[in-house]
């Protein structure tokens, strides 16, 4: 299924030499994880019905940049930690209502499971123009 395409404004973090006027690929992935848990919080909250007035998500992440620019081999390259946080304001839902929407909220994050449960990854590279060596 195609379920669209979204292009954004990105370039390296600043710590690797990037300008800091836009979002750098670790902010796109935190950005979508945030995103992907509170919409996927309101839409399981609606239809289960749970009473909420307000949900907010938010995602940091720890990475090293050693790692990223290649300085030390014992540093990876990517986050080594991702915390994500829902502030569900719902003062007239029941406990086991929110304990549900928890559950199924991780249940169901897109961009969360990717996360916990990565997929197979194929790349493919097309090169254009290529010189020819001589």
């Amino acid at each position: 299924m195609d379920i669209g395409r979204a292009v954004y404004a990105a370039e390296a973090h600043t710590g690797v030499g990037g300008m800091g006027t836009a979002a750098c690929s670790g902010d796109l992935l935190l950005g979508a994880l945030a995103a992907c848990a509170q919409i996927t919080c309101q839409m399981v909250a609606s239809a289960m019905n749970v009473p909420t007035n307000s949900i907010e998500a938010t995602a940091e992440g720890d990475l090293d940049l050693a790692g990223t620019l290649g300085i030390s081999k014992d540093s990876p390259v990517g986050f080594e930690e991702i915390r994500l946080t829902l502030k569900v304001d719902a003062p007239e839902a029941t406990s086991e209502q929110l304990d549900a929407l928890h559950e199924k909220t991780e249940q169901y994050c897109v961009v969360m499971q990717t996360l916990a449960h990565p997929p197979k990854l194929r790349t493919d590279w097309v090169r254009e123009n290529a010189s020819e060596a001589s």
